[in-house]
């Protein structure tokens, strides 16, 4: 049995990670700053700069901010929140802009100085809000995850001013005792009555806007490109409903999506694919809740030592996630979900963040096939080995690593990939 101690932690890490939010996470951090300093302000600002990190600036520049009549940016995002958003909705707080709201949102960007500036921060998630109306004057600053408020000031008076640190888990419950085993073990035991409304959101929610993402000309249609060239096989269905909605959100569909890890996309990756093999098997809702955990917790595990923002696309760790969710669903204690995550990390780790964008959805579905690689290659006995790579002696030390990997190894990667991106117009 699990201490309880444990069991509360496990139970705590997802009761904060499983959280809607109504678009891509970095655009909607930007428009909830932005509402929480129009309501310091009391009104409209005449002018407004906005200092942002660079994995900030790299995950708004070509994604949609819902409601906006397509637009997308930095600036389209901030104008949201000022002009339409609620704060007291926190990660929703864009989720409902009346279509008439959309000529205030164009008065607002023609008649504002909006300047935006990629600052120099610690922290991969950053961004600090400053406005100003005649006299009057706010600053907001959001720090390490999406709607945590560091530092607030009205009219040159300080109201909150914590310290900045580098720790992207901040005020969060700490993760480092995640592992495999005791993960395989937490879903076998727990008690559901505290997960089940969480769980049951994340597959409402998630395959809303999955099907959504089959219905509608979203994005570059990968999900609908793997149903009409692959038709019904499970394998490619799993596939198609993860990346269906990704192409929904990054096109900016205005529906809820239940996250993980601050990322829409890892909370769609890491729930689809276990959904559509339970419809497929027939399972019953406890076995989905329970095969759920599993995905949701080995997503997070991998996360924990990545960080939430950096050059490591965080979809393949919900991909691996899947895949262990799938071999849990279908029968696996924790010796066959930790090969199928050993074999899986093998496969495609150091895939590059880019940015949010369509693209997305088919790193999605790329992550999706290596989650289900490494279970199948568990079934016919196969395995990649300790020394081979990045692969350790254990699956949780492997897991280590490709923390280590995107910490350290990729932070020149970071670099590059905004540099590049900033060749264009980035906001």
């Amino acid at each position: 049995m699990l201490k309880e101690n444990i069991v509360c932690s496990y139970i705590s890490i997802l009761e904060e990670e499983l959280v809607p939010a109504t678009g891509c996470t970095e655009p909607i951090a930007i428009a909830y700053c932005a509402a929480v300093v129009r309501k310091l302000l009391g009104r409209l600002p005449t002018r407004v700069q906005a200092t942002v990190s660079g994995n900030i600036l790299k995950n708004v520049k070509s994604v949609v901010v819902p409601n906006t009549g397509g637009r997308k940016g930095i600036r389209p995002a901030i104008a949201a929140g000022m002009v339409a958003g609620d704060p007291d909705r926190d990660l929703q707080v864009i989720a409902e802009i009346p279509e008439e709201k959309l000529a205030a949102l164009d008065d607002f960007m023609n008649s504002t100085e909006i300047d935006v500036i990629c600052g120099s921060s610690p922290c991969k998630l950053d961004i600090d809000i400053r406005a100003e109306a005649g006299e009057q004057s706010a600053r907001v600053r959001i720090t390490n995850h999406h709607t945590n408020i560091v530092f607030m000031e009205r009219n040159g008076e300080v109201l909150r001013d914590l310290p900045v640190v580098d720790a992207a888990e901040e005020h969060r419950t700490d993760k480092s005792c995640l592992n495999v085993e005791d993960i395989v073990r937490f879903a076998d035991t727990v008690p559901l009555d505290r997960l089940e409304p969480l769980l049951l959101r994340q597959i409402e929610q998630n395959s809303a806007i999955a099907e959504e993402g089959i219905r509608g000309a979203w994005g570059a249609q990968i999900g609908r490109i793997l149903l009409e060239d692959y038709g019904n096989d499970i394998k490619q269905k799993a596939k198609a409903y993860a990346a269906a909605g990704s192409d929904a959100r990054m096109s900016g569909c205005d529906m809820p999506v239940v996250i993980l890890s601050g990322s829409g996309n890892q909370g769609i990756t890491a729930c689809m694919p276990v959904v559509v093999y339970a419809r497929h098997i027939g399972a019953t809702q406890e076995q989905l809740c329970r095969a759920l955990i599993v995905s949701d917790l080995v997503t997070i595990h991998q996360k924990s030592g990545i960080g939430r923002l950096s050059a490591y696309c965080g979809a393949i760790s919900a991909g691996v996630g899947a895949g262990a969710g799938i071999c849990y669903l279908l029968g696996g204690g924790f010796s066959a979900v930790a090969h199928t995550v050993v074999n899986a990390v093998a496969i495609l780790s150091g895939t590059i963040c880019d940015g949010a964008k369509p693209s997305c959805a088919a790193k999605i579905a790329a992550a999706v096939d290596a989650g289900l690689m490494g279970y199948r290659m568990y079934l016919h006995h196969k395995e990649f080995h300790s020394g081979e790579g990045i692969v350790a002696g254990s699956v949780d030390d492997t897991i280590a690593n490709v923390g280590m990997l995107a910490q350290e190894g990729m932070q020149e990667t970071d670099s590059t990939i905004l540099r590049i991106m900033q060749g264009g117009d980035c906001v």
